[in-house]
């Protein structure tokens, strides 16, 4: 058995891999369309959102943020309930 203390798990950070400028989705109006892309290891999703850049660079901040405060809880929301 070893004797060095075990280092607790820390999951990778989801972060914002890139936010680019798009064409509107299908049935979508305007011009100012961005598409981003928030990830960690092989896992990525994407968005697209009307808005100017920076303000869809800190909405795919935000969002990271939340996901990764979301995987910072204790036990998983798919786990069934401890019964008391």
């Amino acid at each position: 058995m070893s004797s060095e203390p075990s280092t607790p798990y820390v999951p990778s950070k989801y972060s914002v891999i890139s936010v680019e400028k798009t064409d509107p989705p299908p049935g979508m109006t305007g011009d100012d369309w961005h598409r981003y892309v928030i990830g960690v290891g092989n896992s990525k999703m994407v968005g697209c959102k009307p808005g100017t850049l920076s303000a869809i660079t800190e909405h795919a901040r935000t969002v990271a943020e939340d996901l990764n405060a979301r995987a910072s809880r204790s036990g998983s929301v798919y786990a069934p309930r401890l019964k008391k």
